[in-house]
């Protein structure tokens, strides 16, 4: 599933695409694709005609577009496979184009693709800090000026749980899924089952630098991409996934030290790391 780096990629898309164009009309091929559109697929197009997208935004991996009523904006989640192209008219319709936005200055139109139909689109209201409504509770991510790192120190030493199970916790921090997880844990010596209530300042201090570190490192390289389901506006790869030191590394040389990458079942998915840089702790928390 896209992470912060590659949602971040596809909102810069669709602010330099989409920003300040009024929408003509708007066509759902899909009814899933807006599910979490209450009102139904009609209500979702007919409640767009003539409106203006003002900005592109983000919150962890949610994204919306801010209608020019200053009140609405169009939420986007992209699951496992959703795509935002921007693309031509005369370009053929995608397989599994769901959604259509035409606009009246004409091309480029706003193209959702969504092979498993996972993501979605819905018109939502604006909260008075102008974060939609439905996704309120998501705390903000470790890119956003609004993040607190204290606050986040005390939230996380207050779980006592694993501190890979802490960073999947979108309503602690937003944007870190299972790859940067691995990955910043590995940055920061820290094993995924460390508990986090043994966590020391120093240590925390540590964990949000190598997150940010790792962030923007992936979003230098445009996200990571295992296969062509994850790609930014213009329908390109990232190439991120060529310098994971930790995630999907099991059995080759850890980068600092030389000892084979180990993987570890984890919630229903893997995790890796170093067992002599991220020595398993006494009382570990799976």
């Amino acid at each position: 599933m896209p992470e912060l780096p590659e949602v971040e990629v596809v909102r810069r898309g669709l602010a330099a695409h989409v920003v300040g164009r009024v929408i003509d009309h708007v066509e759902v091929a899909h009814h899933r694709a807006v599910r979490r559109h209450v009102a139904g697929p009609a209500d979702f197009a007919g409640s767009l005609v003539e409106s203006a997208f003002t900005d592109a935004r983000r919150r962890g991996k949610y994204l919306w577009l801010p209608l020019d009523d200053g009140v609405r904006a169009v939420v986007g989640h992209l699951g496992m496979s959703g795509q935002l192209l921007v693309q031509a008219a005369a370009v053929p319709d995608e397989t599994h184009l769901r959604v259509r936005f035409v606009f009246a200055d004409g091309d480029p139109e706003l193209r959702f693709v969504d092979q498993r139909t996972f993501g979605g689109l819905a018109v939502a209201g604006l909260g008075p800090d102008g974060v939609p409504v439905p996704i309120a509770h998501i705390a903000p991510d470790p890119l956003d000026p609004a993040f607190d790192d204290e606050t986040f120190r005390q939230a996380l030493v207050r779980r006592r749980t694993g501190v890979k199970r802490a960073l999947l916790d979108q309503s602690l921090i937003s944007g870190v899924g299972n790859i940067y997880a691995d990955e910043a844990l590995w940055r920061a010596k820290l094993h995924f089952a460390r508990p986090t209530d043994t966590l020391r300042r120093p240590d925390v201090t540590r964990l949000l630098q190598s997150v940010r570190e790792v962030m923007a490192a992936a979003l230098r390289q445009g996200g990571t991409s295992f296969d062509s389901l994850y790609v930014n506006v213009n329908g390109e790869s990232g190439y991120f996934d060529r310098s994971l030191d930790a995630y999907g590394q099991e059995g080759r040389p850890c980068h600092r030290c030389g000892t084979p990458i180990r993987r570890d079942p984890f919630m229903n998915r893997s995790s890796y790391t170093c067992p002599r840089c991220q020595p398993r702790p006494r009382h570990a928390r799976w």
